[in-house]
């Protein structure tokens, strides 16, 4: 076996270049992060300001979280096409490519006209710079997570992974403080006359600023070894993933769809949520979602720590029945006193962490040959579906029922621990023996 995999899996601690690429990795991802999410901390004044006012709200509502939904549509055209070069030619180079896709639409959506200036041509131009964010974060996420996956020892990849991912999420608490400080600022007329515009901005400097850390990572061991041996994939890695890897790409997306459950609804609607049916203030809950936040990315490094040490199975398990139980007390405390709002967010945040080990599940379940487009494949599909659907269901179901959400998430965690409890111990029993034969981590 070559020297880089016998190095990657000798039992060591991260040494400084393990921490150095884990830490660059993990801001850029924060700032890509940032990019794409921060829409949806202001969706309803974009919803007022990029459709016409006589709209009911619901359909308004619907409207805005449909342009919010087309940027999860468009991540597996763009993460299929990064992941294939990623396999092809370079971990490294298309981790670079998906920042500045995403920094430059991020600035032009801080500069659009709205409706009342351009008329329809506002929407259609917001859904076609959310379309082409949603292209770059298909890249950027399962890259994050193959990058980093393959750069740290054996042993310390739950850690890695979980770590990571809790940097990813920094990028929401990023929006939410943002969008927190904005609401203490300014009044409401202050945000809709311009206020708004404000983060996405920031947001296009923060991609920038990315882009030029990442000069500083270095390719991967693992692609650099199977580029020695001559060991990339030679057919097309997206049909070697369907044809050969159907188990994996199955249990990674049902996994995506519980991780999407997680972020999308509990983090990124519940302040939307606590306004309209708790009657929350604006800025109390986005205050309480700071919280949340950060006792996700704190839930993600526990979770990844307790993979290395007790397995994916029993860590996946344990804490979707923790997810099942603190979110619904969380929905059904909303509407409570501030403190128990806060003790309710931040347990139900801390409990989402969990989806910080769906990544290292992911990336043992793969190949390295086929990794990139695997993740990529499963993941950006699943969320597509799942996550970008996931807004619309839900709103539409709170028309029957105000708990929606925690019914959601309730039968989404149940189905995580189930996966956890049916999960080899071995994860790559999953892969066909002949692509696991000398393959790298």
């Amino acid at each position: 076996m070559a020297t880089d995999t016998m190095e990657q899996n000798i039992p060591r601690r991260l040494n400084r270049q393990d921490y150095k690429t884990l830490s660059l990795a993990a801001l850029g991802g924060a700032l890509e992060f940032y990019d794409f999410i921060i829409f949806v901390f202001f969706a309803a004044v974009i919803g007022r300001l990029f459709f016409p006012a006589d709209l009911p709200e619901w359909l308004r509502q619907v409207q805005t979280f449909g342009i919010f939904a087309a940027g999860y549509l468009a991540r597996p055209l763009g993460g299929i096409i990064l992941a294939h070069f990623g396999d092809k030619i370079g971990r490294k180079k298309m981790f670079s490519l998906s920042i500045l896709l995403m920094a430059l639409p991020t600035l032009l959506m801080g500069l659009l006209p709205t409706y009342a200036v351009m008329g329809v041509a506002a929407p259609l131009l917001l859904l076609m710079l959310r379309i082409l964010q949603g292209a770059a974060i298909g890249g950027e996420v399962p890259g994050a997570w193959v990058f980093v996956a393959e750069h740290v020892p054996l042993r310390r990849i739950g850690f890695a992974c979980g770590t990571l991912t809790a940097g990813l999420t920094a990028g929401i608490l990023l929006g939410s403080f943002v969008a927190a400080l904005l609401n203490n600022l300014l009044s409401p007329q202050a945000i809709a006359g311009g206020g708004w515009r404000i983060p996405f901005l920031l947001g296009g400097v923060f991609g920038l600023a990315a882009m030029y850390l990442r000069r500083w990572l270095q390719e991967t061991p693992v692609f650099t070894e199977m580029k020695t041996r001559q060991a990339l994939a030679k057919e097309l890695p997206l049909k070697r993933v369907v044809t050969r890897h159907v188990p994996a790409v199955l249990l990674s997306m049902l996994l995506t769809w519980l991780l999407s459950a997680g972020i999308v609804v509990v983090i990124l609607m519940a302040p939307l949520w606590l306004q309209q049916q708790a009657g929350v203030p604006p800025a109390l809950s986005l205050d309480a979602n700071c919280l949340a936040t950060v006792a996700l990315a704190a839930g993600c490094m526990v979770t990844g720590m307790a993979i290395d040490r007790i397995g994916a199975g029993r860590t996946l398990t344990f804490g979707c029945l923790l997810l099942a139980a603190s979110s619904w007390w969380f929905y059904h405390s909303g509407a409570g006193a501030p403190l128990r709002l806060f003790i309710a967010y931040a347990l139900a945040g801390f409990s989402v962490g969990v989806v910080g080990g769906v990544p290292y599940i992911m990336v043992r379940a793969f190949p390295a040959a086929v990794r990139f487009t695997g993740i990529s494949f499963s993941y950006n599909v699943a969320y597509a579906v799942f996550g970008g659907l996931s807004p619309l269901a839900v709103t539409l179901l709170m028309r029957l029922t105000p708990l929606a959400p925690a019914w959601y998430v309730f039968g989404l965690a149940l189905m995580g621990a189930a996966l956890g409890m049916l999960m080899p111990g071995d994860l790559r029993r999953i892969a066909p023996m002949a692509d696991q034969a000398g393959s790298p981590v």
